[in-house]
């Protein structure tokens, strides 16, 4: 099974943490939590309401690509606004995608994609505020629950989640079977 890395920064979309998290966990895949800045990070409900604190495994700036068979990245406008400035998490996403390794992006995350220089030509969907800026750089917004473009897989929101995390346990189902 897959050692999934999942990245946030702060005020992260709760669910789309722990709702891939915990179904992933259950189909066999181990998961390590890598946070941005700081050890502490903030859960969030709609961007509005403080859920959970969680404690990072690691710290971005200690974490190598090379350790990790994907990289999923929960949403939450904050999260994804401040990872999409991150240089270090923008060198995540490019050293998983040049090393042929999923990149899995739910809600606002794909920001960072697009931060990332990563999405031209390339499917994706996101939530729909996002859909300009996926279209301005290059991308073909999708409005599907969840959209695979080669190792990328993407998300629009919350209600999408079992729909997510079944895509990224499939990919390795497939990948598994080769």
């Amino acid at each position: 099974m897959a050692k999934i890395a999942f990245l946030v920064h702060n005020y992260f979309e709760q669910v789309e943490l722990t709702g891939p998290r915990e179904i992933l966990e259950d189909h066999g895949h181990s998961t390590v939590l890598i946070a941005a800045e700081d050890q502490t990070v903030q859960g969030m409900e709609s961007d509005v309401n403080k859920k959970d604190e969680f404690q990072a495994d690691l710290l971005l700036k200690d974490a190598n690509y090379k350790d990790y068979d994907a990289l999923v990245l929960p949403g939450g406008t904050v999260n994804a606004d401040k990872l999409r400035v991150n240089p270090m998490a923008q060198k995540m996403v490019k050293d998983f995608l040049n090393a042929d390794r999923l990149v899995a992006a739910i809600c606002h995350a794909p920001w960072l994609l697009v931060s990332s220089g990563v999405v031209a030509g390339k499917d994706i969907t996101a939530y729909e505020s996002l859909k300009d800026d996926l279209t301005n750089a290059g991308a073909n917004y999708q409005d599907e629950p969840v959209v695979r473009d080669g190792d990328i897989i993407t998300s629009r929101k919350p209600d999408d989640i079992p729909a997510f995390a079944q895509a990224i346990d499939e990919f390795f189902i497939k990948h598994d079977s080769k």
